[in-house]
């Protein structure tokens, strides 16, 4: 059986929360322990650089997310692990495959778009390469599946427009990849607007936060009376019961929805059998992480040899494309 591939990344802005950890790495698990895929796991440090960063911070941040990977259960016997910018051919094959993008259309993409207004004065030539090297990223390896959220499908949309347009112009044999979606590929932020972020203040809980930061975490989440006639669809309580959902199944958000509407919901009680619940996940994969970085030559092993790996997979695709577009 011909197996599928599967690559997928997170940038390296610090320690993953709770929207990385469901929005991308659940999928990546799942993915992974499934014989029908080989999977490329990859910590997005070229894609951090796109916007304002702190040098001096982004080794640690690299390390952080490896450490919350192989706590989550990322396997390097299953997967393979490694830094993008480990791997060259990434880069160069993105430059080989500007060449048959426009700058009209990457300057309508609406997360450009977005990005344009949140750092009006680092528009650089990097931001708005940045679904190029990610089309590059996933086809590189070939891949024809990709676990993010959803706020990643404009980037998708490229990359498969690139594939058709590589595949047509020189006859290569790229896949169009989708998005492998899960459960919670949206996780919506813990101030009632928008999604879970790292950089917005009191957004996120963190995979490596305790009990007592869970709850404070929590009870900051705004709330209203407790008790309408409809519940509602945006806010901070429709952010709690996203999260009940989420770690305490369908039946018990049910249950929360028809107090709402008859009794009332008492949100300290909701709050704190939450942060339970949360914290229940969360602790074996904080006591793995631990174990990891007592051994400090662990991380290191695992990403020299996953380098060595995605440097053999993406030197084969870098000569097919090379070739194919008269370079070699």
């Amino acid at each position: 059986m011909t197996r599928r591939t599967v690559l997928s990344g997170i940038r390296a802005t610090g320690r993953l929360h709770l929207g990385n950890y469901l929005g991308a790495v659940k999928g990546m698990l799942a993915l992974q322990d499934s014989n029908e895929y080989e999977t490329f796991y990859m910590v997005a440090d070229l894609h951090t650089i796109t916007v304002p960063y702190d040098a001096k911070k982004l080794p640690q941040a690299v390390r952080d997310v490896v450490l919350d990977y192989l706590a989550a259960g990322l396997d390097p016997a299953k997967s393979t692990i490694f830094i993008q910018s480990h791997v060259p051919q990434h880069s160069e094959l993105a430059n080989l495959f500007s060449t048959v993008v426009t700058v009209a259309r990457m300057n309508h993409l609406p997360t450009y778009k977005e990005k344009i207004k949140q750092y009006p004065h680092n528009v650089t030539m990097a931001l708005l390469n940045y679904p190029v090297l990610m089309a590059a990223d996933i086809l590189i390896y070939k891949a024809d599946s990709v676990p993010v959220g959803i706020d990643q499908e404009p980037h998708l949309e490229v990359a498969r427009e690139i594939a058709r347009k590589m595949n047509e112009k020189y006859g290569l044999n790229f896949p169009e990849p989708q998005r492998f979606a899960t459960k919670g590929e949206y996780v919506p932020s813990l101030t009632g607007t928008g999604k879970m972020s790292k950089s917005v203040e009191g957004s996120s809980i963190l995979l490596t936060d305790d009990l007592e930061t869970i709850q404070k975490r929590l009870a900051a989440v705004p709330t209203d009376v407790g008790k309408g006639a409809s519940v509602p669809a945006e806010g901070g309580v429709a952010a709690l019961l996203t999260f009940v959902e989420l770690f305490q199944g369908e039946g018990k958000r049910k249950e929360y929805e028809e107090e709402y509407m008859v009794s009332g919901i008492k949100y300290k009680v909701l709050k704190d059998e939450l942060a339970e619940a949360i914290y229940k996940e969360l602790e074996p994969l904080q006591k793995r992480r631990k174990a990891i970085e007592i051994d400090g030559n662990t991380v290191e092993k695992i990403l020299k040899e996953g380098a060595l790996r995605a440097r053999k997979e993406a030197q084969k695709t870098l000569q097919e494309v090379k070739l194919a577009m008269g370079l070699i």
